[in-house]
């Protein structure tokens, strides 16, 4: 009976864990539109060591979050993402994550219509904290964009 007990209490923290995961990571992409013009949200999210890799460079730490953000601000006027197909594998305090990310995004000062799409992947390293789950690695994997070329690289 206590293996029994033992096997279920593991069972129920290996899916609260995905739980968790899963939402810190739609956290993440809501934090990107919601509160793209402050930087308060960080450590809701990530490790104050994060590591983040995206095509257009990396950045480190909430200052490097911070930089990236201003990026953002200044080429996009609003944003649109969304997160999905979550592949979590757990080992004790250490989470690996894969999952799909598609975005929107339209140019400061252009037409609705004048915007372009990404889509990828990430993999990225969780780490639980006495916070709860935060992202310590993050690499972004560009697979195809679309629309107006002109905003790919402002």
């Amino acid at each position: 009976m206590t293996e029994d007990i033992t096997a279920l209490a593991a069972q129920v923290r290996q899916f609260s864990d995905r739980a968790a995961i899963t939402e810190l990571c739609d956290r993440y992409v809501l934090h990107l539109d919601k509160d793209r013009h402050n930087d308060d949200w960080f450590g809701a999210v990530f490790t104050d060591d994060c590591h983040l890799t995206f095509p257009m460079g990396e950045y480190k730490g909430f200052d490097g979050l911070a930089a990236f953000q201003q990026m953002a601000r200044k080429t996009f006027e609003t944003t649109h993402h969304i997160g999905s197909n979550y592949t979590i594998e757990l080992d004790g305090d250490h989470a690996d994550v894969r999952a799909h990310l598609t975005a929107v995004h339209v140019k400061r000062s252009a037409e609705p219509a004048a915007h372009f799409d990404i889509g990828g992947h990430y993999e990225a390293v969780a780490v639980r904290t006495p916070a709860g789950w935060r992202i310590r690695r993050f690499v972004f994997d560009l697979v195809w964009a679309a629309g107006d070329p002109n905003l790919r690289h402002s």
